[in-house]
C-alpha cells in the first residue's frame, strides 16, 4: 500500500475501483510527466450518491462533502493510469465544477472539499492552483466534479 494510500485509510476512506467512463473517453491520460483526469463525480460503487442543484436540493456542506469523493475517485484514476499514488510530485490544479441555483455564490467552499482533502493525503504536495466554477447542469444531474491534474516523478 502506498504512503498516499495510507494516508486515505487514516481518514476512514480507501480507494474505489476507477469508474467506468459515462462515454467515449477514458478516467486518465498521461502526458509526459503530467496525469490529466476526466471529471470526476460523486459515484460510489457505480452509483450516484445525490442528485441536484447546490443551493436547492442539495446543501453547500453535503456538496463540499461530495466534492471529497470526486476527489478520491480522480486519485483512483491516477493510480490506474501510473500505479503507484507515490509517483505523485505535486498536484497542479484542480478544476471543480459546481451545478447550482442562479443566487449560489459558495462555488469556492464547495469545491474545498476537494482542496482540503488532497492536502490531507498529499500535505505540501496537494498545495495546488484551482478554479470552481459554476454551472447550470452536469452528467446524470450531479451536484459537483472534479479534475485533477498532476504531476508526477519518471
Amino acid at each position: 500500500m502506498s504512503q498516499v494510500e495510507q494516508k486515505i485509510a487514516e481518514l476512514g476512506l480507501s480507494l474505489p475501483e476507477s469508474s467506468k467512463p459515462l462515454a467515449a473517453y477514458i478516467p486518465a491520460v498521461q502526458a509526459g510527466n503530467l496525469v490529466f483526469t476526466s471529471g470526476q463525480l460523486p459515484m460510489r460503487d457505480g452509483q450516484l450518491l445525490r442528485t441536484g442543484k447546490v443551493g436547492a436540493e442539495v446543501s453547500a456542506e453535503d456538496a463540499k462533502a461530495l466534492a471529497e469523493i470526486c476527489a478520491l475517485n480522480a486519485l483512483s484514476a491516477i493510480k490506474m493510469a501510473i500505479g503507484d499514488l507515490d509517483k505523485i510530485v505535486r498536484v497542479v490544479k484542480v478544476v471543480g465544477f459546481v451545478a447550482s441555483t442562479p443566487d449560489f455564490t459558495g462555488q469556492p467552499l464547495v469545491v474545498n472539499g476537494a482542496s482540503e482533502f488532497l492536502g490531507s493525503v498529499l500535505g505540501d504536495k496537494g498545495i495546488h492552483a484551482r478554479s470552481a466554477v459554476g454551472v447550470a447542469v452536469l452528467p446524470l444531474d450531479a451536484p459537483v466534479e472534479v479534475e485533477l491534474i498532476v504531476q508526477i516523478s519518471q
